[in-house]
């Protein structure tokens, strides 16, 4: 029952961060515009990762998307495979989870194959999650980096006055998302694979058997025994009051019965 409450709450997770991560990648707010020093402005300004939107005082937003791929940052296109590869993944490994979750029966499918594919889509699940994570991540360092440029360009000479208005951009509300949604997934994908040990059948564990060479069988009757002398396939033992005797050693005696 534990195995597949895991299995199940794994299974959620998983479904609710990837959810999260195709979310992330569609929102325009990956980056706004910083309004610390002008609080008050006639227009703000937002960039995702397919277009770039302007929103006026007046509450009309035009967005514009990118029409150039080769044009764009390398740190950009790569965010954009990152999420993408991440997304197929998780599609991937959500159609792979259905199947194995333990209550669901399809055909005569063996728990053993049951908890292959449950570990199989809980790494799957692991790779989605770190590809969103690193994804939202790299483009939050290149905020950083181009925030702190800008900052310096702005201020220079004269006591720090500002010389020139640029506009800086910082954290928009899908890196948030992005990096709980990642969060999710990858739990999600470890508690896949928790939940597979359980989904092993204890049948599978082969027990070894030990096997003990047998060894001369010597049977004892009363007033004699027989037991084989090795001496070759042609000699036989027959059995005497007085013990075991070779038949070859009693034909070289022969008895007053042999003559008549």
């Amino acid at each position: 029952m534990a195995t597949t409450t895991i299995q199940v709450v794994g299974f959620l997770l998983a479904l609710l961060g990837l959810a999260g991560c195709l979310a992330a990648t569609g929102m325009d707010r990956w980056s706004t515009q910083d309004l610390y020093d002008n609080p008050v402005t006639a227009v703000f300004q937002y960039e995702g990762l397919w277009r770039s939107c302007v929103q006026q005082s007046s509450g009309f937003t035009e967005c514009r998307p990118y029409f150039t791929i080769l044009g764009l940052p390398a740190m950009l296109q790569a965010v954009r495979a990152l999420m993408i590869v991440g997304i197929v993944v998780g599609a991937i490994s959500l159609l792979v989870s259905i199947f194995a979750l333990k209550c669901i029966r399809i055909g005569n499918m063996e728990d053993s194959a049951k908890a292959n594919m449950t570990l199989t889509s809980g790494i799957m699940f692991i790779i989605s999650g770190l590809c969103a994570i690193a994804g939202v991540s790299v483009f939050a360092n290149m905020l950083v980096t181009d925030f702190w440029m800008t900052t310096a360009g702005m201020y220079t000479g004269m006591g720090g006055m500002v010389q020139t208005v640029q506009t800086r951009y910082t954290f928009g509300a899908a890196l948030f998302v992005g990096w709980v949604a990642g969060g999710l997934t990858l739990i999600g994908g470890v508690m896949m694979c928790i939940a597979c040990r359980g989904l092993v059948p204890e049948d599978s564990n082969y027990k070894t058997v030990s096997y003990h060479a047998s060894g001369h069988n010597v049977t004892y009757k009363s007033g004699g025994f027989k037991a084989s002398t090795g001496l070759g396939p042609n000699t036989k033992s027959k059995i005497y009051n007085g013990g075991a005797r070779p038949e070859e050693e009693m034909q070289s005696h022969p008895s007053k019965y042999d003559y008549v």
